[in-house]
């Protein structure tokens, strides 16, 4: 009866980290702010691609988060507006940016 006790308590600890406080601490999430804009982003299609140059384009774009995808990568196909994916063949070279 114990043991079973003990693995009820261990199989509710995962929820247990999910739960949020109700004030704002760690287990909230931050609301989106900004939402990426393909305006301007053809400008980088043949730099090569770097860190600084990935910084440079969420500027320009005004997106929340950077995807890189080299060649022969595998991406899920599902649309968020606050994140650029950045595409680049076998030399670091960009052959696409776009929002989504």
């Amino acid at each position: 009866m114990r043991a079973m006790a003990i693995g009820m308590a261990l199989a509710m600890l995962p929820l247990a980290a999910c739960a949020t406080t109700g004030d704002g601490g760690p287990a909230a999430l931050p609301a989106a702010s900004g939402e990426c804009k393909n305006d301007g982003l053809e400008a980088f299609t043949g730099k090569i691609a770097t860190a600084e140059l990935g910084a440079e384009m969420l500027k320009v774009s005004g997106a929340k988060t950077l995807r890189w995808g080299g060649p022969g990568t595998a991406m899920t196909m599902d649309f968020r507006p606050d994140r650029l994916t950045v595409s680049y063949d076998e030399k670091m070279a960009i052959t696409s940016a776009r929002c989504g």
